[in-house]
């Protein structure tokens, strides 16, 4: 059973900066694209962030240069790293499998809330 735990979000000023983590269960987690989602308010669940399984990493234009995406396969875990932060990040955090052109291949954690405001 693969589980995915998310941790590490907070409330933070505009202009800090936070590193999340998505602990990886129940799978081989080295051979996986993973990716970094959000979901704001009345929003719909977009990916912000990618790496493959040889640390290349691809972002949206809206973090693209502010956040950075990792990974340490010794611990099965992936990280993202946000700085610059935004009031316009605020949103609930969430890891998974990356498949296709986007698409989450398992069920998602509880994600991890970020909240950016002065």
């Amino acid at each position: 059973q693969v589980q995915l735990v998310e941790s590490g979000g907070g409330l933070v000023q505009p202009g800090g900066s936070l590193k999340l983590s998505c602990a990886a269960s129940g799978m081989i987690f080295k051979s996986r694209v993973m990716g970094w989602y959000r979901q704001a308010p009345g929003k719909q669940r977009e990916l912000i962030a990618v790496i493959d399984s040889s640390d290349s990493t691809n972002y949206v234009d809206s973090v693209k240069g502010r956040f950075a995406i990792s990974r340490d396969n010794a611990k099965n875990t992936v990280y993202l790293q946000m700085n610059s932060l935004k009031p316009e990040d605020t949103a609930l955090y969430y890891c998974n499998v990356v498949v296709g052109a986007g698409t989450a291949l398992y069920s998602w954690g509880q994600g991890t809330q970020v909240t950016v405001s002065s």
